[in-house]
């Protein structure tokens, strides 16, 4: 049981570092463009070959 001692502050932590990343994402508009990569896979331009 005492290890519990040490686990749930080390995952509380944990958790705030996700949120606090999120929020950042979140902050910097990380995720502006929903529609475009759904877009970008049906359209007839897609190239197959990677670039060399």
């Amino acid at each position: 049981m005492e290890i519990l001692a040490f686990l749930i502050p080390v995952s509380l932590f944990l958790g705030g570092l996700g949120l606090a990343a999120f929020f950042w994402a979140m902050k910097t508009r990380q995720f502006d463009d929903p529609e475009g990569d759904a877009n970008r896979i049906l359209t007839k331009d897609y190239d197959d070959r990677p670039k060399r």
